[in-house]
C-alpha cells in the first residue's frame, strides 16, 4: 500500500491517526509506505512520532526517513517531515536519502531505501514524495532510477509522484518499471486525489519486471482520514 496521510489529518480538519491505522489494518496490507509523516514535528501532530505510533499500533516493523529535518534549540528532539515504511515482515536494513538538487531553495523531498525479508527471501522496498516543480521532478525521477539500475533485488518503488499517467515522468519510470495499475486494470482510473472526489492519479506503485503484479484497487474504506485515498497492490515474487 501507499499512503500519503497527510499527518494523520482528514478533510474534515481532524487529526486522527487512528483512522489511518484503521483503514491500513482493515486493508490487509503487509507493506505500507507512508508520506507526510510527522516526528516531533509540530503542534498539528502533537510532537508525536507518527511512524512509532503507528507500527505499535499495528504490531509492525517501521523506519522513518525525513525529508525535513528542524533541530530544536530547545535541546529537544529535532522536528522531522518525510516518509515512513510499515511492514508485517522484519525490515532488515534503510537508508534515507534526500533529494538536494536545490537545496533551501525547494521543497523537501527525500528516498527511503529499504530491504524487507519476505518468508527468506529479500526485496528492496523505495518510498518517496516528488516535488511539484518540473526542475526538482526530473531529477529525483533520474536520482530513482540511476540507483534502480543498480539494484539487484527484486524492487518496489511507492508514493505520492505528484505527476499524471502518460506524463514525461511517468514515461521514463515505466521504460523501466511496471505500473501496477496499469498492468491489472483497463482504461483510466486509479484516482486516489482528491480523496471525497478523487480525479486524479498522484499515487503510484511500480514494481520491476521479476515480480508478478496480481491486483491492485484504489482503497476507499474511508475517504475522509486525508486528502489522498491509499493505493494497494497484490504483488508475488515470480516462482511461487
Amino acid at each position: 500500500m501507499t499512503f500519503n496521510i497527510r499527518h494523520g489529518e482528514g478533510t474534515d480538519k481532524k487529526l486522527n491517526l487512528k483512522r489511518i491505522a484503521r483503514i491500513i489494518n482493515d486493508s490487509g496490507a503487509d507493506v505500507i509506505g507512508l508520506n507526510e509523516v510527522d516526528r516531533f514535528f509540530s503542534n498539528r501532530s502533537g510532537f508525536l512520532d507518527q511512524a512509532k505510533w503507528l507500527a505499535e499500533k499495528l504490531e509492525m516493523d517501521h523506519v522513518y526517513g525525513p525529508a525535513l529535518t528542524t533541530e530544536n534549540l530547545e535541546g529537544g528532539n529535532d522536528m522531522q517531515f518525510g516518509n515512513a515504511l510499515l511492514s508485517r515482515f522484519p525490515i532488515v536494513k534503510a537508508e534515507n536519502h534526500p533529494y538536494d538538487f536545490l537545496p533551501k531553495r525547494a521543497e523537501a523531498r527525500a528516498l527511503l531505501e529499504a530491504k524487507v525479508q519476505i518468508e527468506g527471501k529479500e526485496i528492496s522496498v523505495w518510498v518517496t514524495h516528488l516535488s511539484l516543480g518540473p526542475f526538482q521532478h526530473r531529477k529525483q525521477i533520474a536520482f530513482i532510477l540511476e540507483k534502480a539500475n543498480k539494484e539487484q533485488l527484486p524492487l518496489l518503488v511507492m508514493g505520492d509522484w505528484n505527476m499524471g499517467p502518460s506524463s514525461r515522468g511517468w514515461r521514463k519510470m515505466t521504460e523501466t518499471f511496471i505500473d501496477v495499475w496499469v498492468e491489472t486494470n483497463e482504461g483510466p482510473g486509479g484516482y486516489t486525489f482528491p480523496s471525497r472526489r478523487p480525479f486524479r492519479r498522484l499515487d503510484y506503485i511500480f514494481s520491476t519486471k521479476n515480480l508478478k503484479v496480481i491486483s491492485s484497487e484504489v482503497y476507499k474504506l474511508e475517504n475522509n482520514a486525508s486528502d489522498h485515498l491509499p493505493l494497494l497492490a497484490t504483488i508475488r515474487f515470480l516462482d511461487r
